[in-house]
């Protein structure tokens, strides 16, 4: 038998499994779901599903139209169509239960399960299976299922692939180490193919997509003496480029991407409300608490935060901030 991947937390999730037999079970995701989110819901559900657990996944936000091709037969659910009566709820890639939204952070208060890579991720569930050294969440999942024998078919093993491509950008980030290479090996043995992935993701651009990017890099500012690059998206945009908020997916990364910026940030205004998308090019940066000053969270290098105001308004106050945490990262005195 190879080496498990996750000793003690494999285990756990074996436990946390086995009292899900005779339960319905919803498996939930976050608003606005990438392909870790999505990759980990559909890889559960199905993994749940050979057990014989009834199991579906439910997500605040429709699936994106580059994601909906991993999905298979995957049964999945929006909050109209919630399961009456008594569920047993697992969030997957969730730093806390409002990442799934109100309505669905309200239901379901008291989850069984909580499996997650964020290390903002403070513990809300039953069982905490939080792994912040972990690539994504589909790389913690993909661990479990080994190291349990469960089984892993070919949509299943793409589904995994998809959460950790995605959450490594690619295998660029310093996550993708040689556990995750090991068992994505695997999954390619399974049925995963990264060139069916990297079609999907990377080759269906929509030139709309297009037009969205071109706006933002040119909405790009320069701040703490050309340490930090924030570009901007108005609330008019998307219509004018016949788009969807989902398409600015990973467009923060180009903020980062320039030489000389050690933090890059996508603010954008919509129905009221801020979000922001920050990334860093290292750890010691902990944009995670960065955004936790904004009621948000993440990882050290990726975090995202929503609030009400506006671009106006909020744009010096943000400045502040990226001005004074940089400050305390340089001082070393950063408040862990």
């Amino acid at each position: 038998m190879k080496e498990p991947y996750f000793p003690e937390p494999s285990a756990r999730f074996a436990q946390a499994v086995e009292s899900l037999f005779e339960q319905r079970v919803v498996v939930l995701g976050h608003r606005r779901p990438d392909g870790d989110c999505i990759g980990s819901q559909v890889a559960l559900v199905r993994c749940l599903r050979a057990l014989r657990i009834d199991a579906v996944a439910v997500n605040p936000d429709p699936i994106p139209r580059t994601l909906q091709n991993f999905v298979g037969d995957t049964p999945f659910q929006n909050c109209d169509s919630l399961p009456e009566g008594e569920v047993a709820a697992i969030y997957v890639d969730c730093s806390d239960r409002e990442r799934s939204g109100l309505e669905l952070a309200e239901r379901f208060s008291n989850p069984v399960l909580n499996v997650d890579h964020h290390v903002s991720n403070e513990g809300f569930a039953a069982t905490d299976l939080v792994i912040s050294d972990a690539s994504a969440t589909g790389e913690i999942l993909a661990g479990f299922f080994f190291d349990n024998e469960y089984p892993v078919d070919a949509v299943t093993a793409q589904a995994l692939y998809l959460g950790i491509a995605t959450d490594t950008g690619q295998f660029r980030y310093r996550g993708a180490n040689q556990r995750v290479f090991r068992i994505c090996e695997r999954l390619c043995g399974l049925g995963a193919s990264p060139a069916d992935a990297a079609n999907e993701l990377y080759e269906r651009e929509k030139p709309g997509r297009i037009q969205l990017l071109q706006r933002f890099l040119a909405s790009f500012r320069y701040e703490c003496e050309g340490r930090v690059c924030i570009g901007m998206l108005d609330p008019s945009v998307y219509e004018e480029t016949d788009t969807l908020p989902e398409d600015s997916e990973n467009l923060v990364d180009y903020a980062r991407s320039l030489e000389g910026v050690d933090v890059g940030a996508l603010i954008e205004e919509r129905d009221g409300m801020i979000k922001g998308s920050l990334r860093a090019k290292d750890n010691r940066f902990r944009v995670d608490l960065l955004a936790k000053k904004f009621t948000g969270g993440g990882h050290a290098c990726a975090a995202g935060f929503n609030l009400d105001g506006t671009l106006s308004e909020f744009y010096p106050t943000f400045t502040r901030e990226v001005e004074a945490h940089l400050l305390q990262v340089d001082e070393g005195s950063l408040d862990q």
